[in-house]
C-alpha cells in the first residue's frame, strides 16, 4: 500500500459517546479516512448537527446501517450496544476488518454470553476467530485478526493492573476484590433516570452489585492467566463526572512476596508499553492524570493488613476504555505504529 494511502473506515453507532470519541480521534489519524458514518436514529443528519464539536471536520452525513455500502470501507468500528452489534457484524463483507467496541464478541463461551446478556448469540460462528482486544496482551493475535473484540472499560482498567500479577503468581487469584468507579458517559447517551443530572450530581452510588456484565469478562481473562476457574468480587460505582475510570483492587499476596514485587512485575511487563505507565513515586493514580488520553496509570501500595496489597488503575473510559484502544488495535491490524493518532496528552485540569 502506498505510503500516502489512507484506510477507509466506517463507524456504526456514530451518534453515541464511544462513536463520537472514535470520530474525534480518527479525524487526526495520519492513516485514516472517515468514509461512512451510521446512526439509525440520526440518519440523514450532518455530523455537526448531532455533535457540534465535530462539525469542524465535515465528514459524510449519517446513514442507516442497513442502507450503508460497507464494501466501500476497509475497516469498520462498531459502537453499538450489546445484543445489537452481532446482527450487523455478521452481515459485513468478509473483506472488511471489524473492530467491535460492544460486548458481543468478548466472551468466548456462548452459554456465558446468554446468561449475562439475556439472549442467545446470533453470530456464534464468528467467535472462534474473534480476538480479545486487550492490546498489551494479545498484540500478536490482533495484528493477524479480521475481527477484534475490544474489552469493556472496567475490564481494561482491572486487567491491565492484575493480569501481570496473576501470570507471575504473585497474588492469590481466588482473593481479588475490585472496587471500580466510572464517569456517567459509561452508561451511554440514551435517556435513563439514574443518569439525569439531578439524580447523579452531588452523589456517588454503586450499581449492578454482584451482577455487572463486565464481571464474567474479567473472570474469563484472570482464569486464563491463573490456569483455573476464578471468581472475583467486582462492584462498580457511578461518579458525577462525564469521563474517567478508577479501579482499586485489593489482593492477597502469594507466600513469600511483598508489594514491591508487584511493582517490579508491572514495571517489567510494561517496560516497552507505550500507553501503560506506573505512577511515579509519591503520586497516586487519578482520572485527572489520564483524562482525554489513551494512557493507563497504575500504582501498587502496601495494605495495613499484613500479606495484602492495594493496586490502583486509572484510565479514560471513552479512550483507553473504548475508542482509543480500538484505534490502538486498528494500528496493529494494519501494521502502523501503535501510537498513531493517539499521541494526545491528558487534559489537565
Amino acid at each position: 500500500m502506498p505510503a500516502q494511502a489512507k484506510i477507509k473506515i466506517g463507524v456504526i453507532g456514530a451518534s453515541g459517546y464511544t462513536g463520537a470519541d472514535l470520530i474525534r480521534l480518527a479525524a487526526c489519524h495520519p492513516h485514516m479516512k472517515i468514509a461512512l458514518l451510521a446512526a439509525n436514529t440520526h440518519a440523514g443528519k450532518a455530523l455537526g448537527d448531532v455533535f457540534p464539536h465535530l462539525g469542524f471536520i465535515g465528514g459524510p452525513a449519517l446513514v442507516k446501517a442497513e442502507d450503508a455500502d460497507w464494501s466501500a470501507c476497509d475497516a469498520v468500528f462498531c459502537g453499538l450496544p450489546h445484543g445489537t452489534a452481532q446482527d450487523i457484524v455478521a452481515t459485513l463483507p468478509e473483506s472488511v476488518k471489524v473492530i467491535d467496541m460492544s460486548a458481543d464478541f468478548r466472551l468466548r463461551d456462548t452459554g456465558t454470553y446468554a446468561k449475562w446478556y439475556g439472549r442467545e448469540h446470533a453470530a456464534s460462528h464468528l467467535l472462534k476467530n474473534a480476538v480479545y482486544g486487550l492490546t498489551e496482551f494479545y498484540g500478536e493475535a490482533i495484528a493477524k485478526a479480521r475481527l477484534v473484540a475490544c474489552p469493556g472499560c472496567y475490564p481494561t482498567a482491572a486487567l491491565l493492573a492484575l493480569l501481570p500479577l496473576v501470570h507471575a503468581k504473585l497474588v492469590d487469584p481466588a482473593d481479588i476484590v475490585i472496587d471500580a468507579k466510572s464517569g456517567v458517559s459509561g452508561a451511554g447517551r440514551s435517556l435513563k433516570q439514574n443518569i439525569l443530572f439531578s439524580e447523579t450530581g452531588e452523589g456517588l452510588s454503586p450499581y449492578s452489585i454482584a451482577s455487572h456484565r463486565h464481571a464474567p469478562e474479567i473472570e474469563q481473562e484472570i482464569s486464563a492467566a491463573a490456569g483455573e476457574q476464578v471468581l472475583v468480587n467486582f462492584t462498580p460505582h457511578l461518579v458525577p463526572m462525564s469521563r474517567g475510570e478508577l479501579v482499586t483492587a485489593y489482593v492477597r499476596l502469594a507466600a513469600g512476596h511483598q508489594p514491591a514485587d508487584l511493582s517490579a512485575a508491572l514495571e517489567a511487563r510494561y517496560k516497552a508499553a507505550h500507553f501503560v505507565k506506573l505512577a511515579p513515586k509519591g503520586t497516586l493514580p487519578s482520572t485527572q492524570f489520564v483524562r482525554g488520553s489513551n494512557y493507563c496509570m497504575i500504582g501498587v501500595y502496601a495494605d495495613r493488613i499484613p500479606g495484602r496489597a492495594i493496586v490502583v488503575s486509572a484510565i479514560d473510559n471513552l479512550v483507553k476504555g473504548s475508542a482509543g484502544q480500538a484505534i490502538q488495535n486498528f494500528n496493529l491490524m494494519y501494521g502502523f505504529p501503535e501510537s498513531a493518532g493517539l499521541e494526545q496528552l491528558p487534559l489537565f485540569p
